[in-house]
């Protein structure tokens, strides 16, 4: 599916990050991707992370996946909602709602969540840190648009839902199928079904906090510190004090640490791992049946393509010595020449198809096969 008469380069520059925007069904053709009971079955596996949010007169209540199939028939008329993340790495047509977004790098892209309302569902007035869209699938539902909030907005008590405590909508709209809802990170919303058959895709986005990335950074750091590397002052030379730690001493010590953390190229590997480690990596996607070279080598000159996981996170790092780094699922590959192409390739294209050149390179042989045996790569169903 793609936009039609949406500029992104002004979306970027006026919207991102700054303030909500309404987007009239901007869609070449809307089509609902997934029905509502394909969506109740993925919150009945065991895998896939479900919540399902009732509002009562008492207040919400939020219950975890994986429900059991007959729990929907017991629900009874208090407005509820269904919520299902990663929708997108299950089913490939929810995927497919990401594709129009690509304006944005991939490593910031995060999931896919499917919400389904009854009427009145919804989660409560909220914030998020990170940005979304919001695709009307099926259904209405009523936007409203509140102010900015931050660390020190009031929240209600609840152990499992950051509702806010005090909410004051300054617009709203209602969505219909194919509208889309930008909403920037720290603004708040509150989104109410109005009639049955309510359907939500929630496209959204990572932004990693500066203490997440300095904690996960230190640790790798840490993990490649040799023991013997230690302070030493060969200069040392006698003072007036002996209690006085000397700034000559505090500029070397200060030294050893800022010298590990500002390794551009250490940061560049360490984040082209962390960022591309999958979402869920516990969750195996290596095919019933493994390939070797040669079986991979046949089916490319037969013109085979090759997609992409939508579980898989792939991303790359140009380095100053002209190679490139391929980041997939947590893992680095080393590419130079030809492969460096090959590695754009695949983070680049929804659907590779591989260069004939490259058929008779052992070592692109060798990658895609190690790509395809974990479960990142498949040959193109559609083929």
């Amino acid at each position: 599916m793609d936009l039609t008469d949406f500029d992104s380069a002004r979306f970027l520059r006026d919207y991102w990050q700054k303030k909500p925007l309404l987007i009239r069904n901007p869609w070449a053709e809307w089509r609902n991707p997934l029905e509502p009971d394909e969506l109740a079955g993925l919150a009945c596996e065991a895998d896939v992370e479900a919540r399902l949010i009732l509002r009562r007169r008492d207040g919400w209540m939020l219950e975890r996946g994986p429900l059991e199939e007959s729990r929907f028939a017991k629900l009874g008329k208090a407005p509820w909602t269904l919520l299902v993340q990663a929708v997108d790495h299950h089913v490939p047509d929810v995927a497919a709602l990401i594709d129009p977004f690509r304006f944005v790098p991939n490593w910031r892209i995060d999931d896919v969540m499917v919400s389904y309302a009854v009427d009145g569902g919804g989660v409560g007035p909220h914030f998020d840190q990170y940005d979304v869209f919001l695709v009307q699938g099926l259904g209405k539902r009523r936007w409203r648009i509140g102010g900015p909030c931050d660390a020190d907005t009031p929240l209600l008590p609840h152990d499992d839902l950051r509702l806010l405590a005090d909410f004051e909508a300054v617009e709203e709209w209602v969505l219909e199928p194919g509208d889309i809802l930008y909403v920037p990170p720290g603004v708040a919303h509150d989104g109410i079904a109005v009639g049955d058959d309510c359907m939500t895709y929630s496209i959204g986005f990572r932004a990693p906090s500066r203490s997440e990335l300095i904690a996960h950074f230190c640790d790798d750091v840490l993990a490649r510190l040799a023991e013997d590397d230690r302070y030493g002052d060969p200069d040392l030379a006698p003072q007036d004090n002996p209690g006085e730690i000397s700034s000559a001493a505090l500029a070397r010590l200060q030294g050893m640490i800022s010298d590990a953390l500002l390794d551009r190229d250490a940061f560049a590997r360490w984040f082209g791992g962390y960022t591309t480690t999958r979402k869920y990596p516990d969750v195996d996607w290596a095919p019933d049946e493994p390939v070797e070279g040669e079986e991979m080598r046949r089916e490319l000159a037969k013109g085979e393509g090759l997609v992409r996981n939508p579980a898989s996170r792939f991303s790359f790092v140009r380095q100053g010595d002209g190679t490139t780094l391929l980041f997939v699922d947590g893992e680095s590959f080393p590419c130079a020449g030809a492969m460096a192409a090959l590695a754009e390739q695949l983070c680049g294209s929804g659907r590779i198809v591989i260069d004939q050149d490259l058929l008779g390179s052992d070592e692109a042989m060798a990658l895609l096969v190690t790509l395809f045996n974990e479960g990142s790569l498949a040959f193109d169903p559609d083929d």
